[in-house]
């Protein structure tokens, strides 16, 4: 397993730590995503393809633990390392007893903690699991690396924000996927202008789909979008 395949999810509601340590995993040529509460974390989580977690414990709305134990119910190989203010033994315990790799008290060397995501990669084979890449949603095949949609004979070439917004729907089949979630991770913001960028990428979607009627893309008001095949 090599380091470049890594794709972190980072939670840390600490803005300069955050970007901090967003750009220094970046520079170190591994793909990760920061999120600031824990709501957001977990949500991201179902919805991406992260092989790897750093959890601040302490997060607003659900904390690190919590977050922890929902990953490892999806993925109970998924490595883990916490992040923590607290040298207390009790939360040591807590979090190697969820199933965390290793546990690093602020302040910590960014080097330090390199070193530590090496190691765990090193013995862990979850990096080299088969992520899904080809999705079947009812009669059409997607195919996410070729940015294409199948319906029997005939091939839609999709955009790559197209298909980056179908990954997260298929990933999440059945499930709402949170609007703010895929306007950070695709657009890269949330505001008014990109909402209504998304709202005209979504319209798009649903014709892509007209030909199989038990195909759907619901609206939840206020909330996100939900695929139904």
């Amino acid at each position: 397993m090599t380091e470049n395949k890594l794709n972190i999810l980072l939670a840390e509601d600490d803005p300069n730590l955050g970007f901090l340590l967003l750009e220094f995993l970046e520079s170190r040529g591994v793909k990760v995503q920061l999120f600031k509460d824990g709501e957001e974390a977990l949500d991201g989580f179902k919805a991406g393809n992260y092989n790897f977690c750093i959890l601040d414990v302490m997060l607003p709305k659900v904390d690190g633990f919590t977050i922890a134990k929902n990953v490892k119910k999806i993925n109970a190989s998924i490595p883990i390392v916490f992040l923590t203010a607290r040298a207390m033994k009790e939360d040591k315990m807590k979090g190697y007893d969820i199933g965390a790799d290793d546990y690093i008290t602020k302040p910590f060397d960014e080097d330090e903690l390199w070193c530590k995501i090496v190691a765990i990669s090193k013995r862990s084979e979850v990096v080299d699991a088969t992520i899904e890449k080809v999705f079947q949603i009812g009669l059409y095949e997607f195919d996410f690396e070729n940015l294409s949609l199948r319906f029997n004979e005939k091939i839609k070439r999709l955009t790559t924000r197209e298909a980056e917004l179908l990954k997260m729907l298929c990933q999440a089949t059945g499930n709402v996927v949170r609007r703010e979630h895929i306007l950070t991770l695709i657009w890269g913001e949330n505001d008014y202008f990109a909402g209504r960028s998304l709202d005209v990428f979504i319209s798009k979607l649903r014709k892509y789909f007209a030909e199989d009627p038990n195909v759907n893309i619901e609206n939840v008001i206020k909330v996100g979008y939900i695929l139904n095949c």
